[in-house]
């Protein structure tokens, strides 16, 4: 894989193992975070990553490639974010970014400078470099919400980002624009 560094921030990537959380450790760490904000009465806000072409990226470079690229997206996205903010893999086709403290606007802004940052990356393999299609859904955390229903209103967005029948509940869940470098904009239909 290879990426152009325009501004390579002077965060470490987080310690955990492939840059990203297990699927355990975060579904931990997203009850953890929802437990702070209902103390505290502070935001949170959930970002999933779902790369669109994984199937035919996996197909034409072999099997170990979506292991390798997650941990280079994971390191890479990392870079963008703040030190207590946390990269999870619930599945694995996802990443999940938590955002302590971000409400929706906030976490959007979050959003719209990750895809900026993932435009750069390209996947280089067998002599040619391809860009990765990835669709992004956000969602933002509510008093009555559990951490599965938060990650259910993030899947929905993402979804709905994607054209599926997902209907988020439109206040909290944004279905933003896939990233297909270079320009922003939906996937082409298939």
């Amino acid at each position: 894989m290879a990426a152009s560094e325009t501004d390579p921030r002077s965060n470490p990537p987080p310690p955990e193992e492939g840059g990203y959380l297990s699927a355990a450790e975060l579904a931990e760490r997203l009850e953890e975070e929802i437990d702070r904000a209902g103390r505290q009465d502070t935001p949170l806000s959930c970002l999933l990553l779902v790369v669109e072409n994984l199937d035919e990226l996996s197909d034409e470079h072999g099997g170990d490639l979506p292991e390798q690229m997650f941990s280079y997206l994971a390191r890479a996205l990392g870079r963008e974010l703040r030190r207590f903010d946390r990269i999870g893999r619930p599945s694995s086709e996802e990443l999940l970014l938590l955002l302590p403290g971000a409400d929706g606007p906030r976490g959007e802004m979050v959003a719209r400078r990750l895809m900026e940052r993932l435009q750069a990356i390209k996947l280089e393999a067998q002599g040619t470099r391809q860009p990765l299609r990835v669709s992004m859904g956000l969602a933002a955390w509510r008093a009555d919400v559990s951490a599965q229903e938060l990650l259910s209103e993030t899947r929905a967005a993402t979804r709905g980002g994607r054209g599926e029948d997902a209907q988020p509940d439109l206040a909290t869940a944004t279905p933003l624009q896939s990233v297909s470098p270079p320009a922003l904009g939906r996937p082409r239909p298939s």
